[in-house]
C-alpha cells in the first residue's frame, strides 16, 4: 500500500528543529522526516482487530510538531519508528469487527488503550479514563501512545490501518467525510471543557483560534454555563468563526490585557525587560495554541487561584505566574471513553455551525504531501480550519 511514513533521521530533525519556526516550508521539503513509501498494510492478528481503509486523515498541530522536531523528547519513549502519521481518520472496515459488519464507514478513537493492546485495564483504563492509561508501551504492540503513533497499527496517513473494536465509533448517516473527520478533535474539545471546571457565570479565555480554539468555544458554550468568553484571534476568518462557535468577544494578540482588565477590573503590571501581567483576570484561561506566546498570555490574564487549561501541545513559557498567583496548571489529553466524549461530539458535530466548516475541509493525495503540509502550516493564515489527506485520491 501506499503510506507516508515518519522515519528516525537526527539531521532533518535538528533542521527542523532549529529553522523549522522561521522557515515552516523547510519541513515539507528536505529537512521532513518523513518520506511516501510504499509497505505491507498492516495487520494486527488478535481478537477484536480489523483492517480499514483509510478515507480522510487530518493534518493536526501535533503532527506538525513532530515533523518539525518541536515536540519534546518527553514523547520519545511513547512511540515506536518508523510510523505512519495520522490519528484523525474516517474510514471503512475492510473485514467484519465483531457487531461492526464489513463496510461499516468509521472515526477512530486513537488512543491505544489497555483494550487494544490485550493486557489488563490498568486503574485509569478500568475507570473509564482510557487517556490516562499506563499501559500504553506494553502488550502485543509496539510503544505508541496513539494510532498514528506506533508502527504496528498504522495510521491515516496510509491507504489501509489497523485498529481495535474498543477504538470505533460508526459515522452516523448523513454525515459526509469531511463531517466525519471532526468528530475526534471535538471529542477532544468536549474532554477540554470537562476539565476546564468552569462554574456558572464563569469568565473564559480562550488563547487561540485555530480548529482548538474554535471546538473549545464551542465545547465551553454548549457544554458549560460560562459567562463571557473572549477568544484571542489573529486572522479576520477566524474572528467571525469565533463568534459563530460562542465568543461573546474576540480580541487581537496584542488587546487581550487591556480587554481583560477592562471587563474585570484588574491592575496591570509593567515588570522590567519581561511582558506585562494582571493582578485579577479571568477565571479560566484555555491555552488552545501552545506556543510560548499563548500560554503566558493565559497566564498573564488569569486572576490568582484561577485555572489555566493546556488544550495545545505545551512549549515552554515562563511559570512564573503559576507559582506566585497559585493558579491550578491542567492538562487535557485526548478524550475519555468513560466520558462519551465521542457521542456529545457528534452531537456538536450536526450543528448548522459545524457542518458548515466541515465543507471548508481541504483534502490532498498523498503524493502532494508537501503541498499539503505547505498548506497546513499556513492554515490560519489561508483560513482553512482544517487540512486532511485522502489516500483514495490520486489527484
Amino acid at each position: 500500500m501506499l503510506a507516508l511514513e515518519m522515519f528516525r533521521s537526527l539531521p532533518r530533525t535538528v533542521a527542523g528543529k532549529a529553522i523549522g519556526g522561521r522557515m515552516p516550508g523547510i519541513l515539507s521539503g528536505y529537512a521532513a522526516p518523513l518520506r511516501l513509501v510504499t509497505i505491507q498494510e498492516p495487520r494486527v492478528d488478535r481478537p477484536g482487530w480489523a483492517r480499514l481503509r483509510t478515507r480522510l486523515s487530518g493534518i493536526c498541530g501535533s503532527d506538525l510538531g513532530a515533523l518539525s522536531g518541536r515536540t519534546s523528547l518527553y514523547f520519545s519513549a511513547v512511540v515506536s519508528l518508523p510510523f505512519v502519521p495520522g490519528h484523525e481518520v474516517v474510514a471503512e472496515l475492510l473485514e467484519d469487527c465483531e457487531d461492526l459488519p464489513k463496510g461499516t464507514r468509521v472515526v477512530v478513537d486513537p488512543v491505544l488503550t489497555c483494550a487494544a493492546r490485550g493486557v489488563e485495564p490498568c486503574s485509569a483504563c478500568a475507570d473509564g479514563q482510557t487517556n490516562r492509561c499506563e499501559r500504553i508501551t506494553v502488550g502485543h504492540l509496539s510503544p505508541g501512545l496513539q494510532t498514528g503513533f506506533c508502527k504496528d497499527t498504522g495510521g491515516g496517513w496510509g491507504q489501509q490501518l489497523a485498529a481495535h473494536r474498543s477504538q470505533l465509533h460508526p459515522v452516523p448517516e448523513g454525515f459526509s467525510d469531511e463531517q466525519a473527520i471532526l468528530i475526534e478533535p471535538v471529542a477532544c474539545a468536549v474532554h477540554t471543557a470537562r476539565r476546564a471546571g468552569v462554574r456558572s457565570g464563569d469568565r473564559v479565555l480562550v488563547s487561540g483560534a485555530g480548529s482548538v480554539g474554535l471546538f473549545a468555544t464551542l465545547a465551553l458554550r454548549e457544554l458549560t454555563d460560562a459567562g463571557e468568553i473572549i477568544v484571542v484571534a489573529k486572522h479576520a476568518h477566524q474572528r467571525e468563526l469565533a463568534r459563530e462557535f460562542g465568543a461573546t468577544e474576540v480580541v487581537a494578540p496584542g488587546e487581550v490585557l487591556r480587554r481583560v482588565r477592562r471587563a474585570t477590573g484588574a491592575f496591570q503590571l509593567e515588570p522590567e525587560f519581561s511582558s506585562p501581567y494582571l493582578l485579577g483576570g479571568v477565571d479560566v484561561a484555555v491555552d488552545a495554541v501552545g506556543s510560548k506566546q499563548s500560554l503566558e498570555t493565559a497566564l498573564q490574564a488569569t486572576r490568582a487561584g484561577g485555572r489555566v487549561v493546556l488544550s495545545g501541545m505545551p512549549a515552554a513559557a515562563d511559570l512564573s505566574a503559576a507559582w506566585f498567583r497559585e493558579l491550578e496548571v491542567v492538562g487535557t489529553y485526548a478524550s475519555a471513553q468513560g466520558d462519551a466524549a465521542f457521542d456529545q461530539a457528534v452531537e456538536l458535530v450536526a450543528t448548522d455551525a459545524v457542518q458548515q466548516l466541515a465543507k471548508s475541509v481541504a483534502s490532498y493525495p498523498l503524493h502532494r504531501w508537501r503541498e499539503a503540509l505547505d498548506h497546513a502550516h499556513a492554515a490560519g493564515r489561508l483560513g482553512t480550519v482544517k487540512v486532511a489527506f485522502d489516500p483514495r485520491s490520486s489527484t
